[in-house]
């Protein structure tokens, strides 16, 4: 959630790189086997998404198996293994297929032999796995904040998208753009038999802030002391409401759409267009919330405008 007219420090050349995938950093990840009977298959989003831990640990796993491999390791064979060949695209510097995926982990390879995706948190509902990554091509550099959201089809990843923002030197509040701060102070998704409530919350709250812009609804499902980690926001309802309600009327033809939400556990993350005015590009948000006894106690998110091109046509959502 952005406090003002969202924008990001102009990427460096070699946050393009970062397209198509995500890593785990230096922690080993183990072989992959396909999960048994219906669970390989398609689900899509919202079907069968709560109850099937397999299927989710298996998609889990492959995301970061794949994107390890290729990141890191500049590996092709991996993809033949879990990528489909028609592969879609939507970070705007890569290209299409399974093809273009090879291409780039040779690229990237070749460029930064030392390069470390650090994945944070990974949730899985459906047929969708989302990474949040602390990612740095070279060390000793804090590297950008990357959001990666993989589309499952036939046990095999179909789809990405993703959003990319370079880590500040401060942030506003002192938290950093990745750790955990509300208790328990643990990464994994908890509460799994709560992941339909949170959801729903989330949803609720997102629509009656975000999308109509009342600002009376941190009330009603924020903390008081929830904890932020946009990088221009201070932690606390206060903070929020004076923030928000600036970035409202600084742009009072505002327009956010939901385009995907992803829920396990009291971790809920909500992909979404906000364009300022009407012919705006628009901005890739991806915001995440923590939910603990029925309010919202925590936020992280990434943001990215949406450039003028696309090496794919396929648009960022």
């Amino acid at each position: 959630m952005p406090p003002t007219a969202p924008t990001t420090p102009t990427r460096r050349a070699v946050v393009a790189f970062l397209a198509a995938s995500a890593v785990l950093g230096a922690t080993a990840v183990p072989a992959v086997a396909a999960p048994h009977g219906p669970a390989a298959g398609h689900t899509a989003h919202g079907q069968g998404g709560y109850g099937d831990a397999a299927r989710l640990g298996y998609q889990k796993t492959v995301a970061i198996t794949v994107t390890k491999r290729v990141f890191e390791h500049g590996d092709t064979a991996v993809v033949d293994r879990y990528v489909r060949p028609d592969y879609i695209q939507h970070n705007p510097t890569a290209a299409d297929g399974a093809a273009g995926l090879k291409a780039l982990a040779t690229s990237i390879h070749q460029q930064f032999p030392d390069a470390r995706y650090n994945v944070k948190r990974v949730i899985s509902q459906g047929d969708l796995v989302m990474l949040h990554s602390n990612v740095v091509l070279v060390p000793g550099t804090k590297g950008a904040a990357v959001i990666d959201i993989f589309r499952f089809q036939g046990g095999k990843i179909a789809e990405h998208w993703d959003v990319i923002q370079n880590v500040p030197d401060t942030t506003a509040s002192g938290n950093d753009m990745f750790s955990t701060l509300s208790s328990p102070k643990v990464s994994q998704p908890l509460d799994h038999r709560l992941t339909q409530a949170n959801e729903a919350l989330v949803v609720k709250a997102f629509d009656e802030l975000i999308v109509h812009k009342d600002l009376s609804a941190l009330g009603r499902y924020w903390d008081p002391g929830y904890l932020q980690h946009n990088t221009q926001m201070q932690s606390g309802v206060p903070a929020a409401k004076a923030g928000l309600g600036g970035y409202f009327a600084s742009a009072p033809q505002l327009t956010v759409t939901p385009k995907r939400i992803i829920a396990e556990g009291d971790l809920v993350a909500v992909h979404s267009d906000y364009v300022n005015y009407p012919g705006d590009r628009g901005t890739a948000i991806l915001d995440l919330f923590r939910v603990r006894n029925g309010k919202i106690v925590e936020h992280w998110d990434v943001i990215q405008n949406v450039p003028e091109t696309s090496a794919n046509g396929n648009g960022m959502f």
